[in-house]
């Protein structure tokens, strides 16, 4: 996977997986692990929890607290972070050029579902439906439909690290291969 260190950004909606799959991510990779989801202010998750969105003014200050996490391990980091809009993906990737994403999608009854199962989150599943609208599908990415095991999509992701190929496909199409990105 050469040599350089890897900070890679697992990305997507509330429910899609970001930390089960960024865990095991960076497991395989060998570098550290953090949910930016614990980066939130007490006041951001107090509003979320209240089933009020987010606005970009909220999100500020958090993004730059990811961007410092994501930056300060000098061989590389996986963290989660919801990363929604093209404008924080450039947050994120400040000061460096070396940050990946890897977008965890899904169709919106399965998050939805997962969402109303989970327990023990602030994150209400009826904020589903303004994280979908503000999401900006990122032009290159990893692209992994979720509905498969998590082992498996880390497996994807790894090999399609390895392979340099960005953005060329997603897991879970209907032939169960790497279909091209729409």
């Amino acid at each position: 996977m050469g040599s350089a260190p890897r900070r890679i950004v697992v990305m997507g909606v509330s429910g899609c997986g970001k930390t089960t799959v960024g865990r095991l991510l960076a497991r395989e990779l060998g570098v550290p692990f953090r949910d930016a989801d614990d980066l939130h202010s007490a006041q951001a998750r107090a509003k979320m929890a209240a089933g009020i969105p987010l606005t970009d003014a909220d999100r500020a200050p958090w993004l730059e607290r990811v961007r410092e996490v994501l930056h300060e391990s000098p061989d590389g980091r996986v963290v989660a972070c919801s990363a929604l809009k093209e404008r924080y993906r450039q947050t994120l990737r400040r000061d460096s050029g070396d940050v990946l994403f890897v977008h965890l999608t899904a169709p919106a009854e399965v998050i939805r579902r997962r969402l109303e199962e989970r327990r023990g989150h602030y994150m209400p599943a009826g904020l589903l439906e303004s994280q979908l609208a503000d999401l900006e599908r990122p032009a290159a990415a990893v692209e992994v439909d979720v509905s498969a095991a998590p082992s498996v999509v880390v497996a994807e992701v790894v090999r399609r690290l390895g392979d340099g190929r960005l953005g060329e496909g997603r897991v879970g199409d209907r032939n169960g291969g790497l279909a091209g990105a729409s």
